[in-house]
């Protein structure tokens, strides 16, 4: 119940809440998407062609000529290609989604009807239940017909439109049926009700006032703030949950109105309705209490001082600028820990609010600086040079100061077109890993020259096992696949994921064999712009259950799993938020204020050690479909014998561990052309999209002296990730000073330059005298 309720909230209020989705780029059309491919899940691959792939592939297919077997597809079911047979789930699952708000709306209509029925003909039973229905009808339809309601607040008939006609015929019911008379206790409760809606309406004029007022021109994280007269949030029942609020008054109001139609008696409709009076008053004078001048934060002028001060008095030297939606905040994560051991004093400046709650533990300050005009501020700070692990459009504006440098450091390298994205060229440098990088930018004709390009190595792979660390297969015999395919991408490219062509194939192979312990880690993107990758990803899934249904073997020990849970208490009491799920903005920034010196040390050692814990308090037979941000990606790294990938920088990040690995070849490409085309292939095995290639490799793992490639991934891994010395870190730390002294120098020549200006001038006004 408590989660259909905060269904009901957020489906339907703003005050904010809506600014992640917004910031994240979902729009109705994406919104969309999403709900067929939650749909599309309904119609899962069925035994015959799981037959098919579990043997099709590697068995033997029908003699020519003979007749199929009852219950066997014939010919003309063989012939629809799986695009078809796509194509055919989302006509389906918009059909349903389609069937369902048509549903609601007539769930509606009935309620109306019923109590316009109810009051044409004096008939209680018809007054009573219209309203009920109508009142199910509402609470009910945020979770299973969110279309709809977005429909129907376009057309503005919305939530409080609905209960008001609602009650109005409820109204008009109790006089038609002779128990809400002119005068004395019908005026009462006619007076109750109207005061019910007039409070509603006044206590949400408040609530906008009060988000008003408590909306700083920055958010701010690990950072002592305390100056700008931070408080507690409000209520969040009176400042934000609107809808919840309304839908209890009104169940409240309803039932006691319906209680009066069947009994004829006004007094608990009265006493009901005039509690609710009472309650809605006493939270809107609350709430009204962050109006006055104790409970107001600073106005945004003082803010933006406030913000000068402390740049002046922390004074970074090195900044990470990132902006995206809310499910690209990794891109981000993955450089804290390298931020945080610069020899510099960093900075992490975000642009959507909501992006400061998606950003790891870490003891970096984070700004978050929304408005343009707002952000040029850092002009006059001492920050040299910022960090762009991602392009975004808002990536322009900051590119508009001209006292930083700037440094495109990416969030993974690839052989996709993606990597060498033309807008590289807006930035002063590019930060790649290793050589076959910078040959990717020459190659690529971008625009972007090679004196600007600078190999740095990837820092953050240093928690990455090297081969030999643990024995392949040595949990119980079982060897650990981990297949982690890319997302779709923002291209039509056919081998952007193996997810959509060959996924299935490939986990059915690898579930075909009884010593293999799977790990499906997807990308957190998955279906996101395809919604046919999230139905297939959910499909693997599926699969992946299925397996572990027909699995059995040895538990984990009580102390592994007791192990598992204390380090999961201790991380968490690291790493929470110690504040409210409602509270605000003004209210985490008081929360989270600078934290204790080693806390992040402290957060990272015990995110080590939960990870240690976890994998042994799993079974060792069991298949894993691995979401989230725990248990990372370079601890599944460190828990696999070998990776079964598409081509992406999961390629190049599990390379620096030399084991090996295959890559899915769904580009259409013969295998010669696509490890040419992919140097990041060329030490690979190569998989087809049937799941070729599953047994040669399982086998080439378990017998590492016929393991040929392994020559192969050692010098691919220099090529991609750099020389091993001198380290990564010190490497990236250089270039970071490196880039800085440039901006000092070029500072350094604007003011040489003024002065001679200076100087010019004033011995021309000397001759002119």
């Amino acid at each position: 119940m408590g989660a259909l309720v905060d269904g009901v909230d957020d489906a339907n209020d703003d005050g904010g809440a809506n600014d992640e989705r917004g910031a994240a780029g979902n729009g109705d059309a994406a919104e969309d998407a999403a709900n067929v491919a939650d749909t599309l899940v309904l119609d899962p691959v069925t035994d015959d062609s799981r037959a098919r792939k579990a043997t099709g592939a590697y068995g033997t297919a029908r003699p020519e000529g003979e007749p199929a077997a009852e219950g066997e597809p014939g010919d003309e079911d063989e012939r629809e290609t799986p695009e078809a047979t796509l194509q055919r789930q989302r006509r389906a699952a918009l059909a349903r989604r389609r069937s369902k708000s048509v549903s609601a709306l007539l769930l509606l209509a009935c309620g109306y009807l019923l109590q316009v029925a109810g009051i044409v003909d004096s008939h209680a039973p018809f007054v009573v239940f219209g309203a009920v229905l109508g009142l199910l009808t509402e609470v009910l339809m945020p979770s299973r017909a969110r279309k709809m309601t977005r429909q129907l607040r376009r057309a503005q008939f919305t939530p409080p439109a609905r209960q008001m006609l609602r009650d109005a015929l409820l109204l008009g019911g109790l006089g038609r049926l002779d128990v809400l008379r002119p005068g004395g206790t019908g005026a009462l409760l006619l007076g109750a009700v109207l005061l019910c809606w007039a409070l509603h309406f006044f206590c949400q004029a408040i609530a906008g006032a009060v988000r008003t007022r408590r909306r700083l021109p920055i958010v701010t994280r690990n950072i002592d703030a305390s100056a700008l007269r931070l408080s507690s949030s409000p209520p969040a029942l009176f400042v934000k949950r609107a809808t919840l609020r309304l839908t209890a008054v009104s169940a409240l109001t309803t039932t006691g109105m319906c209680t009066a139609a069947v009994t004829g008696d006004l007094a608990w409709a009265q006493a009901v309705a005039w509690c609710c009076c009472a309650g809605v008053l006493a939270g809107t004078g609350w709430l009204a209490t962050w109006l006055l001048p104790g409970k107001q934060v600073v106005s945004e002028d003082e803010a933006l001082a406030w913000l000068d001060q402390w740049l002046a008095e922390y004074r970074p030297t090195v900044g990470m600028y990132f902006s995206g939606g809310a499910a690209s905040a990794y891109q981000a994560n993955m450089w804290l820990s390298t931020l945080a051991q610069l020899d510099e004093r960093p900075l992490i400046v975000l642009r959507e609010r909501f992006m400061v709650r998606k950003i790891d533990a870490t003891d970096i300050p984070i700004v978050c600086i929304p408005k343009v005009t707002h952000l040029m501020r850092l002009e006059h700070s001492t920050l040299k040079v910022l960090l762009h692990p991602a392009n975004s459009g808002k990536t322009a504006q900051v590119l508009r100061i001209p006292t930083l440098k700037h440094a495109f450091i990416n969030h993974g390298e690839s052989d996709k077109l993606s990597s060498c994205n033309p807008y590289a060229k807006a930035y002063d440098q590019v930060w790649v890993a290793g050589e076959a990088a910078r040959e990717r930018y020459a190659q690529a004709y971008i625009g972007v020259e090679d004196k600007d390009v600078v190999e740095v190595g990837r820092p953050q792979l240093a928690a990455i096992q090297p081969a030999g660390t643990r024995t392949a297969a040595d949990r119980a015999g079982y060897l650990t696949v981990l297949y982690a395919p890319t997302w779709e991408g923002y291209t039509d490219d056919p081998g952007h994921t193996s997810v959509l062509m060959a996924g299935e194939n490939i986990v059915n192979a690898l579930l075909a064999d009884p010593k293999v312990r799977l790990l499906y880690k997807p990308h957190p993107m998955t279906g996101t712009i395809d919604p046919r990758a999230g139905a297939a990803d959910r499909r693997i899934r599926a699969l992946v259950r299925e397996a572990n249904a027909e699995r059995d073997g040895e538990e984990p020990s009580p102390e592994a799993v007791a192990a598992l849970e204390e380090a999961a208490g201790e991380l968490k009491a690291l790493t929470r938020a110690d504040v409210g799920r409602h509270a605000d903005e003004v209210e985490r920034m008081l929360r989270q204020a600078a934290p204790e010196p080693g806390r992040a040390e402290a957060a990272a050692e015990a995110l080590r050690v939960w990870e240690e814990a976890y994998w042994a308090a799993r079974p060792s037979w069991q298949h894993r479909v691995i979401t989230g941000s725990r248990p990372g990606l370079f601890s599944c790294f460190n828990e696999a014998d070998v990776l079964v990938s598409d081509v992406s920088s999961v390629v190049a990040d599990y390379l620096s561990s030399e084991k090996p690995y295959a890559v899915a070849n769904t580009s259409g490409m013969d295998d010669d052309s696509f490890r040419a085309a992919c140097p990041t292939v060329r030490a690979a095995a190569i998989l087809g999209p049937d799941g070729s290639g599953i047994p040669q490799l399982l086998h080439s793992v378990r017998h590492p002296e016929e393991d040929t490639l392994a020559p192969a991934r050692a010098a691919l891994k220099v090529r991609l990730l750099g020389p091993a010395e001198p380290p990564s870190l010190v490497r990236f730390n250089r270039a970071v000073q490196a880039l800085a002294r440039a901006a000092e120098d070029r500072e350094q020549r604007l003011r040489e330059g003024e002065r001679g200006q200076a100087l010019a001038e004033a011995l021309g006004e000397d001759e002119g005298r």
